[in-house]
Parts: structure tokens; C-alpha cells; sequence
């Protein structure tokens, strides 16, 4: 049955905690933070988990306060110049079953006043893990091509993330899939609206789109050896 999870006043917060990003604002509105972000966002999470197994039995809905789907809202500011308390987003990931961080393969949902998308990939991977994915892009380049450049897929999707200036260490730099190889991150994007985060259908379009890049998300994980 269609279901409403965010509203309006959900955008009103994290507008005004961007304008107000500090500990005595947050704290005056802690309540308004259950109400209007975590306590919907934990819904959904709780409701994506009867949804996920169509899409893959390895990926993992955890509607948990801590520890689960839901991103905290604090942000570490140990070691960066920009030392603002908290998010200004809402971070939704379902995780493989194996990954223990945000560099794991996963599903994402991003909630932000002017930035709502829909994710699929792997941010960030570590050295090894993007050494795998980068040979198997070359062992498996017919296969690679035909997911990653699929016209359905990338009707919804851009490949985005951050690419080395150079080819990385060990692949030539005129290796035909050169582009590809640069890559650091390895993240589908999907842009969607602010109503359609309001939607009553939020669950099932966002499933739909975790479906369409299922041939990507598969890739990846068979390349660094997962289940899909």
C-alpha cells in the first residue's frame, strides 16, 4: 500500500539546521529531529527490508538508531578544516552483508533540500578492492561496456565520483578502456525531486531504481569476489 514517509516539514529542518549548524540549535530541536527525519527515515529502512530481497539477497536494510541504514547525523570534523557539527542531509545506505562502512558496495539514498538522488556502486573502495574492479573492466570488457553503457540504465543513471588525473599504477595509459580505469569511485547517480520524495510511492520507485542498476551492482560484486 503506497505510503507517505518524509514531508514538507522534513526539508524545513534541514534547512534551517543548515542555517543554525550548531549544538545548542540541534539540541532545542532534538525532538523535531525524531520526529520529521530519523523516525521516518527508520520506517522506510524498516519497510525497504521486505523489498531488497527482490533485488538481492545480500544487501541489508538495518533500521537501527545507530550502527544501521541510517547515516549519523554528526559529522567527524577531526580532521578537516570544516568543523560544523552535523549533516545537513539525510544518508540512507543498504549495505552488501559483508561491508562494515560507507566503502562497502551499496545502495544509497540521499535526502538534501536541493540535492535528492539515488545511488548504486561502491564509493571510495580501498586499494585492492578498486585493483580488482579495474581487472576485471579488462578481463571483462565486452561485459563491462554492454552494463555500464546501456541506454536504459543510463536513462536514469550517470556515472559520477572522482577520477585519477593519469592512469593508475600498472595500467597503460593507452589502454582503450583508459577512462574507465581512472576511476576512483565507481557510483551510479540518479537525480530525483524533492516530490518525489514526498511521494507515497517513494518505496516503490526507489526499488525500481535499485532494480535498473542491478546488471552494475552485480558487476561489482563479482569482481570483488561478493555475493549478488
Amino acid at each position: 500500500m503506497p505510503k507517505q514517509y518524509f514531508s514538507s516539514e522534513t526539508f524545513d529542518f534541514l534547512s534551517a539546521l543548515s542555517a543554525n549548524n550548531h549544538r545548542d540549535w540541534f539540541n532545542e530541536n532534538k525532538q523535531r529531529y525524531e520526529d520529521v527525519v530519523r523516525t521516518p527515515a527508520l520506517n522506510f529502512i524498516t519497510d525497504m527490508a521486505n523489498e531488497l530481497p527482490v533485488i538481492s539477497e545480500h544487501f541489508l536494510a538495518v533500521p537501527k538508531k545507530i550502527g544501521g541504514s541510517l547515516m549519523r547525523v554528526y559529522r567527524d570534523t577531526r580532521f578537516g578544516h570544516d568543523k560544523r557539527p552535523y549533516k545537513t542531509n539525510i544518508g540512507i545506505q543498504f549495505r552488501h552483508e559483508t561491508g562494515k562502512n560507507v566503502h562497502a558496495p551499496g545502495f544509497y539514498l540521499h535526502i538534501e533540500p536541493g540535492d535528492c538522488f539515488i545511488g548504486a556502486g561502491i564509493w571510495r573502495p580501498d586499494s585492492a578492492s578498486l585493483h580488482k574492479i579495474r581487472e576485471a573492466i579488462i578481463e571483462k570488457d565486452t561485459v563491462w561496456m554492454r552494463i555500464s553503457r546501456d541506454k536504459p540504465f543510463l536513462k536514469k543513471y550517470k556515472l559520477s565520483g572522482e577520477s585519477l588525473r593519469t592512469a593508475p599504477r600498472g595500467f597503460s595509459r593507452e589502454h582503450p578502456m583508459i577512462e574507465d580505469l581512472r576511476r576512483k569511485d565507481f557510483i551510479a547517480i540518479a537525480q530525483i525531486r524533492e516530490k518525489d520524495i514526498l511521494s507515497k510511492h517513494l518505496l516503490g520507485n526507489v526499488s525500481d531504481y535499485y532494480l535498473q542498476a542491478g546488471s552494475y551492482m552485480s558487476f561489482l560484486c563479482k569482481a570483488l569476489d561478493l555475493r549478488y
